[in-house]
């Protein structure tokens, strides 16, 4: 396996970062840090953005410009304006770090590829909050799309999208909530806290597993939690519930494994799943397009997943 050279380059520019396990590490420093580089970040215009209360769990929504194809329940695209359909997105960051400010440029090119909607979702995060605030808000945000979502233009299909730990969380937001989405897309998903897969020693490139581990034990609010299906879903014993879903992967990622382990549960309960390795690629990829030239065509594939959806 070889890294290809944006990602070597990538690697090699946070070699000498602080780690999160350091007794020096500040969480509060290092979520300033990613918001203001995220404000620095050029952002793509879309048609409109309004922060919404969606039952006491702020949102973001995007409204894609008005010239891009969309998901809808048309047999035929049609323009943005035409469709009440939305994309709930949900921010990686180990749970610990990023917010809808983070993901803003990324949620932007989401509206824009897929044409559709996108509501982004402000998550409680821990060590302040932990297990199970956050599944729970996204749960908060789900009753309030069926609720509210037409008030707002946006009661129409709905459809997932995390990456990372939001992975995890739109995993388990289909899987608590069977029938209510068209299509889930999780990316690099975040799954098993017990670290038990080959790639944590063979490709954890640049995601030292330490730092996963870390990230379990912000999150768990006890051991117990650690065994919960709403925190690693997979033991759940309903996938076979989930919606036709595309999990995609990347080669040098520690997560690589339970992520396309999932893929194959998925198979076998007879879920329409597609699966993809991106070669050369290392966690995080997905967020930076300007330094990963593969960001473009992973947006396409699901936007694309998602139209075949619609």
């Amino acid at each position: 396996m070889v890294l290809f050279p944006e990602a070597r380059r990538a690697v090699d520019a946070a070699a000498g970062d602080l780690p999160v396990w350091d007794p020096q590490f500040s969480i509060a420093a290092s979520r300033a840090e990613a918001r203001a580089a995220a404000a620095a970040e050029p952002r793509e215009d879309v048609a409109d953005v309004v922060d919404l209360d969606c039952h006491g769990v702020r949102c973001r929504l995007f409204r894609p410009v008005a010239t891009v194809s969309t998901v809808s329940t048309s047999s035929t695209t049609e323009g943005a304006e035409g469709s009440d359909a939305v994309v709930l997105h949900l921010h990686g960051g180990g749970f610990v770090f990023h917010d809808i400010d983070v993901h803003d440029a990324g949620a932007r090119r989401l509206a824009n590829r897929t044409g559709t909607a996108v509501l982004s979702v402000d998550y409680r995060r821990p060590p302040e909050h932990r297990f199970p605030a956050a599944p729970d808000d996204v749960s908060t945000v789900v009753r309030w799309l069926a609720g509210h979502g037409r008030e707002h233009g946006i009661g129409g299909p709905a459809y997932v999208h995390g990456d990372s730990a939001g992975g995890n969380l739109a995993l388990v937001a289909a899987l608590r909530h069977p029938g209510f989405f068209r299509a889930a897309a999780l990316v690099y998903p975040f799954l098993d806290p017990t670290a038990g897969f080959p790639s944590y020693r063979t490709a954890a490139d640049g995601f030292d597993p330490r730092e996963a581990a870390w990230y379990w034990q912000q999150y768990a609010g006890t051991p117990a939690d650690l065994l919960d299906p709403d925190l690693a879903p997979l033991l759940s014993p309903d996938l076979a519930t989930l919606p036709p879903t595309l999990v995609v992967t990347a080669e040098h990622d520690p997560l690589r494994d339970e992520g396309e382990h999932l893929a194959r549960l998925l198979a076998e309960q007879g879920v329409e799943v597609t699966a993809t390795r991106y070669l050369g690629q290392i966690h995080g990829f997905w967020r930076h397009p300007g330094v990963f030239p593969a960001t473009e065509p992973l947006l396409g594939q699901v936007a694309g997943f998602f139209r075949l959806h619609s």
